[in-house]
């Protein structure tokens, strides 16, 4: 079965040319990277878990290699917000108090930040659960309990970034670039190469077109040949099998 009705569309590559001249990916700074990287990952995040919520029900309760295919990939999300979280937590916001020593401001927001995210955490292990439930009992309960706990991650995701990049993502042009290069540099980190090229894919697909361009030039050049050569082939088979049909762009 499709599921043509919930396949993300690529954000118009319009938005780029409303981007100031600083925001370019060949003379950005440290913040409009960090803003960019941060904003593509939570598309990513919010889209995948929306998919998966709508995928799960057309699923067969007993078909056990559609399971795994919808159930494993939760679990690839799953792994990339966690470490995300962490990214963030131990040493995107430490650098940006460094940046901001004494903001109030900046302190409010990243109690409400860590309060969210405790609830994004403790929902991420209901997703979990209920893969596994499923995974063992193989009906239609389990199946629809599934998609019922990633709706609900959904919805809490959806509205931590909103807040995030309503109240912190503007802060970031007070980075220092060493530091956000450093930050940057363990993007991916615990994730397999062929994972790593998934993840690319995920990140590049309704990204608009400076922010595509921000994200691969920010990619080693081996990385970004391995890409054009295998990995987007690679990635569009992937989403093939995993939603029935292609990626949107």
């Amino acid at each position: 079965m499709t599921a043509t009705a919930v396949l993300p569309r690529p954000r118009p590559a319009p938005d780029d040319l409303r981007l100031p001249a600083a925001a370019h990916p060949a003379t950005a700074d440290a913040g409009g990277r960090a803003a960019a990287s941060e904003r593509v990952l939570h598309q990513l995040v919010r889209r995948e878990l929306r998919l998966l919520a709508e995928l799960a029900p057309w699923a067969p309760g007993d078909d056990a290699p559609r399971t795994r295919a919808l159930t494993r990939h939760a679990e690839l999300i799953g792994r990339v917000l966690l470490h995300h979280h962490a990214v963030e937590r131990d040493r995107l916001w430490p650098a940006l108090q460094r940046a901001l020593p004494g903001d109030r401001e900046l302190a409010a927001h990243l109690d409400r930040w860590r309060e969210r995210c405790a609830g994004i955490d403790h929902a991420l292990r209901d997703v979990a659960t209920a893969a596994r439930q499923w995974a063992v009992v193989g009906n239609v309960r389990s199946r629809d309990a599934f998609a019922l706990a990633c709706l609900d991650l959904a919805d809490a995701v959806a509205a931590q970034t909103a807040e995030e990049e309503r109240t912190l993502l503007p802060l970031l042009g007070h980075l220092d670039p060493a530091e956000w290069a450093a930050i940057a540099r363990s993007a991916c980190a615990g994730l397999g190469w062929r994972e790593r090229l998934f993840v690319l894919g995920l990140a590049l697909e309704d990204a608009c077109a400076g922010d595509r361009a921000r994200l691969l030039c920010g990619l080693r050049r081996g990385t970004r040949t391995a890409w054009r050569v295998y990995g987007s082939g690679r990635y569009r088979a992937g989403v093939v099998r995993l939603r029935g049909e292609p990626p949107a762009a």
